[in-house]
């Protein structure tokens, strides 16, 4: 239980921080994909800022930030799962989300870095 607090508090200052240097829309769509990410249990298992049972949500957007598809191939990645690129622990597939709500997850995780 102490992990999901940390990760809900790590969670809550990087939305702050996003929503205190943007636009409303901006602040909207984090807002959308922070309450989407903790709807999905997307948090169970990721922290914005640090290494859970899955990488840290930061490192994700930077790693893929240079990437033309990066919103795509994440998008994929949610939906259909992943293996062995973070480390030993699968990341299931999340067959319970949309297309849009996988897309959703990926641009929040994006804007993230």
């Amino acid at each position: 239980m102490k992990s999901k607090s940390f990760a809900a508090l790590a969670t809550a200052g990087v939305l702050g921080a996003i929503l205190g240097s943007s636009s409303p829309a901006a602040h909207a769509e984090a807002a959308a994909g922070l309450a989407l990410a903790q709807q999905q249990n997307c948090m169970s298992c990721h922290s914005v800022t640090r290494s859970f049972m899955g990488p840290a949500l930061h490192d994700v957007a930077a790693k893929y930030a240079d990437r033309e598809d990066a919103a795509n191939y994440l998008k994929h990645k949610i939906m259909d799962g992943s293996a062995g690129v973070w480390g030993p622990v699968p990341m299931p597939a999340n067959t319970q989300l949309t297309p849009d709500q996988a897309a959703t997850l990926a641009n929040w995780v994006l804007s993230l870095k």
